[in-house]
C-alpha cells in the first residue's frame, strides 16, 4: 500500500539525518547553532533566535497514528487542537489547546476538487482573505494568552510583500499588551492590501518603506539584533520567522490530507505558491512529524531562488524583481535555513521530496484565463502559479496516476485588477474586503535603514 511504502520513506529519512523522533516536550533550537535553544514561549516572543537564526523543532514528534485517526467528518478545530496539545503539552492542556483553537479559528479551510487529479485547497476564508490568517490569529491569541497579567507590552515587527502585513493587522488589532509596527515596500503591494494593513490606526502602525520586501526584510532582522533596542523594546516578529506562526499552517496540510485520504489511491502531492517558504516549510515539518505525502512542489515567480539551487546546488539570493504575483517577490527567503535543516543540508534529501517550477507572468495570467474560461473558477496570481506548476508537474512525472492538492493562497478579489485583466471579467469582492476600501490610508514612509526604523520605534514606543 502506498502509505506504508511512505512511512517505510519517512523512517528511512530520519534514520539518514540522524534527526531524534518522539513524544513529550519540544524544546527548539537556533538553525546557525544548535547550542541556542528556546522554549515554545521563549521563542513566540524572540522571534529571531540572538544569533540570527530561526529556531526550529528540536525534536522531531511522531504524530503519525494521530494524523491517520483524523478523516473527512474531523474538523479543522479539532485537527488544531489535537496537534496543538500533541506538540506543546508543557504550554497547552488538551482543554486549553482546545480553546485556544475556538477563538484563533472562527473559520476554516476548504478542499475542491477542481479537475480529475487536482484539488484546490482554500486557505481565504478567514478575515483578510489570504492563507495566512491562520499563523497570524493562532499567533496573536497565544501572545494575548502569554501576556495574561504582565505589565510590559511587546512589539512586533512584521515585514511583508502583501499579504501578512493584512493578516497580522487584522489579528492582532486590540489585543491586550501588544503593539504592532508593520513595514511593506511602498508601490509593491496592491491597492486593496495596501488599505487592509494601513486602516486600522489604534495598537497598529504602518511603515511605507521606500524599497523592495528584501529590504523591509532586512531592516526588521537587524532591529531584533540591534543592541539598543533590545534593551529598551521588547521585540518580536509575526513574520513566518516565528514559530508561533509557522507552526499553525502545517494544521491545514493535516487537515486537506485527512479530506482526501479516502478519495484517491493515488501518490498525493502539496503545491505550495513560495516567496518566503514559510509556507512550504510548514507542510514539510507536517510530513516530518508523519503525514503522508509523496513529494511538494515549490512554485515560484521569476524569484526563483529556490528551484535555481534544486536544479544547480547552487544557492544565490539576490534582489527581488516585481512580478504580478507580488506576495512571492522575494529574493532571499529567510525560511531556507529551515529547509536545509529539516533535510541536513543535503540536496539530494531535498530534490527527493521537492520540485521547484518557476512560473512567469505570462504563464500565470493564461492559467487564470483558461481557468475562468473553461471551469468558471477565478484565481488570483499566487493561486495560478501553483496551478500551473501542478499541472505542469503531473503531466512531467506522475500523468494519470498524481493527485496534488494545490494550496489557494488568496481570494481572487484581493487581486481585482490582475484577475479581470487576465480573465475580462472582474471577481466579487466579500464584503469583509470591500469595505476597507473608503478607510483613510494611515502610514509613515521611511526610508530603507535600519537608522530610520530605530528613530520611529524609539520615539513611538519608549
Amino acid at each position: 500500500m502506498i502509505f506504508a511504502a511512505i512511512f517505510r520513506m519517512i523512517e528511512h529519512a530520519a534514520r539518514l539525518h540522524g534527526l531524534n523522533r518522539g513524544r513529550g516536550f519540544m524544546n527548539f533550537f537556533s538553525t546557525r547553532n544548535a547550542d541556542v535553544k528556546a522554549s515554545f514561549r521563549e521563542a513566540v516572543f524572540h522571534g529571531l533566535a540572538p544569533d540570527g537564526g530561526l529556531f526550529h523543532p528540536e525534536v522531531e514528534p511522531d504524530l503519525r497514528n494521530d494524523i491517520l485517526a483524523f478523516d473527512e467528518e474531523s474538523s479543522f478545530q479539532d485537527i488544531a487542537s489535537r496537534i496543538t496539545a500533541r506538540l506543546l503539552p508543557e504550554d497547552f492542556s488538551e482543554s486549553d489547546a482546545a480553546a485556544l483553537c475556538e477563538r484563533a479559528f472562527p473559520f476554516s479551510p476548504a478542499l475542491k476538487q477542481i479537475s480529475e487529479d487536482m484539488y484546490l485547497l482554500e486557505l481565504f476564508h478567514g478575515p483578510s482573505c489570504a492563507f495566512k490568517d491562520f499563523g497570524a490569529s493562532y499567533l496573536a491569541n497565544v501572545m494575548e494568552l502569554f501576556l495574561e497579567g504582565d505589565d510590559g507590552r511587546a512589539v512586533i515587527l512584521t515585514a511583508t510583500s502583501g499579504d501578512t502585513g493584512s493578516a497580522v493587522a487584522g489579528a492582532f488589532y486590540e489585543k491586550k499588551n501588544i503593539d504592532v509596527v508593520i513595514l511593506y515596500p511602498s508601490g509593491r503591494v496592491s491597492p486593496l492590501q495596501e488599505k487592509q494593513l494601513t486602516t486600522h490606526g489604534g495598537n497598529i502602525s504602518a511603515l511605507e518603506v521606500q524599497g523592495s520586501f528584501d529590504d523591509c526584510q532586512r531592516m526588521v532582522k537587524e532591529a531584533f539584533l540591534d543592541p539598543e533596542l533590545a534593551g529598551r523594546l521588547r521585540l518580536t516578529s509575526a513574520n513566518s520567522i516565528n514559530l508561533g506562526r509557522l507552526i499553525p499552517q502545517t494544521f491545514y496540510y493535516i487537515y486537506g490530507f485527512s479530506q482526501l485520504k479516502h478519495r484517491v489511491p493515488a501518490e498525493v502531492f502539496f503545491c505550495v505558491p513560495s516567496g518566503n517558504f514559510g509556507n512550504l516549510t510548514a507542510g514539510l515539518l507536517a510530513w516530518r512529524w508523519g503525514m503522508p505525502a509523496t513529494g511538494f512542489v515549490a512554485a515560484t515567480n521569476r524569484n526563483d531562488v529556490v528551484p535555481e539551487y534544486l536544479d544547480t546546488g547552487v544557492y544565490q539570493p539576490r534582489p527581488s524583481v516585481r512580478t504580478m504575483s507580488n506576495a512571492m517577490d522575494v529574493g532571499n527567503p529567510s525560511n531556507f535555513e529551515r529547509m536545509q535543516q529539516i533535510f541536513g543540508s543535503d540536496l539530494m534529501d531535498m530534490r527527493s521530496m521537492i520540485t521547484g517550477i518557476a512560473v512567469s507572468d505570462e504563464e500565470t495570467a493564461r492559467t487564470m484565463k483558461h481557468y475562468y474560461v473553461d471551469r468558471g473558477i477565478f484565481l488570483d496570481p499566487h493561486t495560478a502559479a501553483g496551478v500551473y506548476a501542478s499541472r505542469q508537474f503531473l503531466a512531467r512525472s506522475f500523468p494519470g496516476v498524481g493527485r496534488v492538492i494545490t494550496l489557494g493562497t488568496a481570494h481572487p478579489g484581493k487581486f481585482g485588477e490582475l484577475v479581470s485583466e487576465a480573465t475580462g471579467c472582474a471577481p466579487d469582492l466579500p464584503e469583509r474586503l470591500s469595505r476597507v476600501l473608503d478607510l483613510p490610508k494611515k502610514s509613515t514612509v521611511v526610508e530603507n535603514s535600519l537608522e530610520a526604523l530605530r528613530t520611529y520605534l524609539l520615539s513611538h514606543y519608549t
